[in-house]
């Protein structure tokens, strides 16, 4: 069910950020696997995070049309559905993943045919990520992201453990900052994916969040506050569910105390969360504003 199947090596920068943080709550699904176990629960109010100290950030200048800085990100490619039996392949391409020229990354879906010598798929689209550039163990890390509309679009800010990529999914673990179903632009889902006696795919303890506005009408922050045994997620600042050590399912094992690397794509179809209608529009841009990582 691994996303991944070859770990790109380099340099990397390791932050390791002790703290405490507050909240109750939280359970859904995978960016890498589909089975789901748990149950949901929420809470509210301001949250006032530890971290404050930026540390890592890309802001996303640029001319339009360039491509994200390769010193943070490197462009994963492939269209071998990535053990959901997704409709895209991941490219390279400027008309997937590009800087608009405003401050913003674009990533975009786009309904065309295309092969990589591999594999022949309908979409396409793009996924970037840090490993190899950068990795951290507790903070902050947020994205402000303007996500697209439609039936079977999947856009998601996530991570998942360094160590993943020679590790049997989801050994190392793996944190869904947001995942949105683009059938519902209110809703944001906060996931949380680990190792489980019980069953070769782990636990899948998700929390869903509804918007009081469109998540596809304007930017919003996604982020968490995570510290030893604990994960709080946020939407725009404000807390809705909190992940203990502490309160996992019997035979699960907390797989989050160690350095994760960041990820942003937008897929296609797939098992979850179903194909795209003929009502979804092509080209559908998910637009990242900012990525930023905080500690104390």
């Amino acid at each position: 069910m691994s996303r991944f199947a070859v770990r790109v090596c380099g340099a990397a920068v390791v932050l390791m950020v002790l703290g405490a943080t507050s909240t109750q709550a939280g359970t859904f699904g995978s960016r890498r696997g589909t089975d789901t176990v748990g149950s949901s629960a929420r809470s509210g109010g301001t949250y006032a995070s530890p971290y404050r100290r930026l540390v890592w950030h890309d802001e996303f200048t640029g001319s339009a049309g360039s491509s994200p800085n390769p010193a943070r990100w490197q462009i994963k490619t492939g269209g071998n559905g990535w053990g959901n039996n997704e409709l895209q392949s991941y490219t390279t391409s400027q008309d997937n993943v590009s800087l608009d020229g405003a401050g913003h990354l674009a990533i975009t879906a786009l309904r065309q045919n295309y092969s990589d010598g591999q594999d022949t798929r309908n979409y396409t689209s793009a996924q970037i990520v840090t490993d190899g550039r950068f990795q951290i163990k507790y903070g902050r890390i947020e994205a402000r992201i303007k996500l697209p509309a439609g039936a079977g679009l999947w856009p998601a800010f996530w991570a998942v453990g360094s160590d993943s990529d020679w590790l049997t999914w989801p050994a190392g673990g793996e944190i869904d900052v947001m995942e949105n179903i683009g059938s519902d632009p209110f809703k944001t889902y906060a996931v949380i994916h680990g190792p489980a006696a019980y069953s070769k795919y782990g636990y899948n303890l998700i929390t869903p969040k509804r918007s009081p506005t469109s998540l596809t009408g304007g930017f919003h922050v996604f982020g968490i506050a995570w510290s030893p045994g604990k994960i709080v997620f946020t939407l725009d600042g404000k807390p809705f569910s909190t992940r203990t050590a502490g309160t996992l399912p019997v035979g699960a094992t907390w797989a989050f105390d160690h350095p994760f690397y960041l990820i942003l794509d937008l897929a296609v179809g797939g098992n979850f969360p179903g194909p795209p209608s003929r009502s979804t529009r092509f080209p559908a841009t998910m637009l990242v504003d900012w990525v930023r990582v905080y500690s104390r």
